[in-house]
């Protein structure tokens, strides 16, 4: 290896954080890594046993420009209580790596049963390989020993590596750099392929044929024996999905918009200067009389007597004041300017009236009751709030609906502002057997009720971007589709303007009146980047683009790249795509993705592109599905005994039989994240989760 990879080792000790030098196992560590010869001298840091400060050492040296290819993290996966190593590195993990757990956890069962009571764990975020160890350097060494010969070819697939090159001369090769040697054991095992129910009220289908024997055609008028009889798309994990969704999606666009209210929800395009102080001029704080006290050591006259009420000052009086002269006072209102000399209030509290004038109307005499004012008291000087040309809002920033962007901006003098032009999304059904959800009429034959454009309205709308409803294309005939499709594109029909990104529903499937694929590939000259995800629900989910040229605009030379996403026709997978796919890629057109440099390194600040990720508690078994990741519709609630969240699945009576209901998503306002695997995730375990919508408080508490 020319390059040496680069390593770094994280002490997770309130011990060793408090001191250093008690900690022993980074000299454990570092002469396994030298010994191997591939490795850089490590970075190091110690940290307590505190989550978040693990978590931001792991995204410092996983996710800038100088990333590592190999985080090692010692201490803290035991069973006390501020062993919290494992739930830290968790919900940071793109993709696990089991073998590896399993590899360090079966060396150690050599040396001690105790290794059964470790929680490692261990994957990949991003291109950095992260593992966690035992917090006692012989239990590190140990660990990092059995899998140290394997991570630099780890580290290198993980960056990206050219896959067949790294395999070239197959597994004895590899086997031999790695200086593992011949295994001494081959296990023989014969698979007997059936039809298995995996609890989930259906079996599983099953190919009878080869993908060989099977005609090929994407041609949607081929006869039966030109059709695919399979997807020609290739199967992508989430991520990869999630990818590609990022990288074509474009940038976003900038516009310039008067300071309204419209403003809530968009990410500014600029850095924004105060246009004026706040205050413009020193005001009172407080309703009372405007004083001239005696700067402090000083043989002023007391504030303390009756003095003549010489003006009254409100908070919109005009033009200018007079003077406050020495012996008099002013009556003010709260933030009403001072007058001129004057540099303190007296509460109208510390005032009693002495007397008023002839006409009983205005306050003539007052006499107040404390002589130790002293200047400033009261008051708030020019530009306490904002100083002029001060830095109120930075690029990247989102204007929320509590935050007080919008009355900053408007206190400020400030006019306009630059933002990224939220996206347009138009919204279509398609089918022959839908039914507009207020269609009078009573069902027949196949119909069913269009409750995906609805629904899928009425969360774009909650999210605040402008929708329009495209209404149903029927799949007969086929051009329909196509028109319905240029329309939006165009802004003409029921689109009164162009959109910017267009959902559909159904269409995306293997049946003979699935046409969407291939009308946006030959009809609409599009590209799709992917037309299946491991994913459960969700599996046939699309995403493609399409190249589009604004009709009459003849001075734009390149065409702009417009957003389709194709989600299953099933209300319940429509739903789960639409959270985990669009709304990821209508937050970058946001402009969401553009915050400030300093955040692009800290992502624990940044605003994030898509659902909040968080980390719950199952509180009964969950079943798991043995080769898709199922993002199961659960209800999460905040503990209000021990603080941490907890997931019940909406479908708690029917566990394993609610994958495509929609009824399942009524109550929910999480997606739990189930990984492949055999079996159930148990009760109490802690997996990620995405969240939907607001979270409430429970007394829900589990004794593990």
């Amino acid at each position: 290896m020319d390059t040496k990879l680069k390593a770094a080792i994280l002490i997770v000790s309130d011990t060793a954080s408090e001191n250093p030098a008690s900690d022993k196992v980074l000299d454990a560590l570092a002469p396994i890594l030298a010994a191997e010869g591939q490795w850089e001298t490590p970075a190091f840091k110690i940290v307590p046993d505190n989550v978040l400060q693990i978590q931001r050492s792991v995204c410092d040296w996983s996710d800038g420009p100088d990333w590592y290819n190999l985080i090692l993290l010692s201490g803290g996966t035991g069973f006390a209580i501020k062993d919290n190593t494992p739930e830290a590195v968790s919900p940071l993990i793109h993709r696990h790596a089991s073998g590896l757990v399993h590899g360090m956890i079966a060396a150690s069962l050599k040396v001690t049963p105790f290794a059964m009571m470790a929680r490692p764990v261990a994957g990949v975020r991003d291109k950095t390989l992260i593992i966690t160890l035992p917090g006692s350097p012989k239990g590190a060494m140990e660990n990092l020993d059995a899998v140290v010969r394997l991570l630099p070819h780890a580290c290198l697939q993980a960056a990206g590596a050219n896959s067949r090159n790294l395999h070239a001369g197959g597994i004895k090769k590899l086997e031999s750099e790695a200086g593992i040697g011949d295994h001494q054991q081959h296990h023989h095992h014969h698979h007997h392929h059936h039809a298995h129910d995996h609890g989930h009220g259906h079996k599983v289908p099953k190919a009878h044929t080869s993908p060989s024997e099977r005609p090929q055609s994407n041609d949607p008028s081929a006869g039966p024996n030109r059709r695919y009889r399979s997807s020609p798309y290739p199967m992508l994990s989430v991520e990869e999905a999630l990818r590609l969704i990022n990288e074509h999606t474009p940038e976003p666009e900038v516009v310039e918009v008067p300071v309204t209210t419209s403003l809530i929800g968009s990410v500014v395009a600029e850095d924004v200067y105060a246009a004026e102080s706040v205050p413009a001029y020193r005001a009172s704080t407080v309703d009372g009389y405007a004083v001239i006290a005696p700067e402090p050591n000083t043989t002023g006259p007391s504030t303390k007597g009756i003095f003549p009420v010489a003006s009254i000052t409100h908070a919109n009086v005009g033009g200018n004041l007079q003077p406050l002269q020495p012996g008099t006072i002013a009556r003010i209102t709260t933030g009403a300017p001072l007058p001129p000399n004057a540099n303190a209030v007296v509460m109208v509290e510390d005032t009693t009236l002495d007397s008023c004038t002839p006409d009983g109307k205005e306050e003539a005499t007052i006499e107040i009751l404390t002589g130790d004012v002293q200047p400033g008291e009261n008051v708030r000087e020019p530009g306490s709030d904002v100083t002029l040309g001060s830095k109120i809002l930075a690029s990247g920033d989102l204007i929320t609906p509590v935050g007080g962007e919008i009355g900053l901006l408007a206190s400020t003098g400030t006019k306009t502002v630059k933002i990224f032009r939220k996206p347009r999304v138009g919204v279509l059904s398609t089918g022959d057997e839908l039914v507009e959800h207020s269609d009078p009429r009573t069902l027949t034959g196949g119909q069913i009720r269009d409750s995906n454009r609805p629904s899928i309205i009425s969360c774009l709308n909650s999210w605040g971007f402008e929708t329009v409803d495209l209404g149903i294309a029927r799949d007969t005939p086929a051009s329909e589709l196509e028109h319905a499709l240029r329309d939006s594109l165009r802004g003409v029909g029921r689109a009164s303007a162009s959109v910017d990104v267009i959902i559909t529903t159904g269409g995306v499937s293997m049946g003979e009146l699935d046409l969407l694929k291939p009308t946006i590939e030959r009809s609409l000259g599009g590209t799709i980047h992917f037309g299946r995800v491991s994913m459960k629900p969700g599996k046939p989910t699309t995403f493609a683009t399409i190249p589009f040229k604004p009709t009459g605009d003849d001075t734009q030379q390149e065409r702009q790249s417009k957003l389709i996403f194709s989600l299953p026709g099933n209300p319940a997978s429509a739903l789960v795509t639409l959270n985990l796919f669009v709304l990821p890629s209508l937050h970058k057109l946001t402009g969401l993705g553009h915050s400030s440099q300093a955040l692009a390194f800290k992502p624990w600040l940044a605003p994030q592109l898509g659902l909040p990720r968080v980390a719950v508690v199952l509180t009964h078994h969950f079943p798991l599905d043995h080769k898709r990741t199922e993002y199961h519709r659960a209800v999460v609630t905040a503990s209000r005994s021990d603080g941490r969240l907890y997931a019940t699945s909406t479908g708690v009576e029917d566990v394993g039989q609610r994958s495509s209901k929609v009824g399942s998503l009524a109550k929910a306002n999480a997606l739990v994240v189930l990984r492949p695997g055999r079996g159930v995730c148990i009760k109490g375990e802690i997996v990620e989760a995405l969240l939907m919508g607001d979270v409430h408080g429970s007394d829900t508490r589990l004794s593990c």
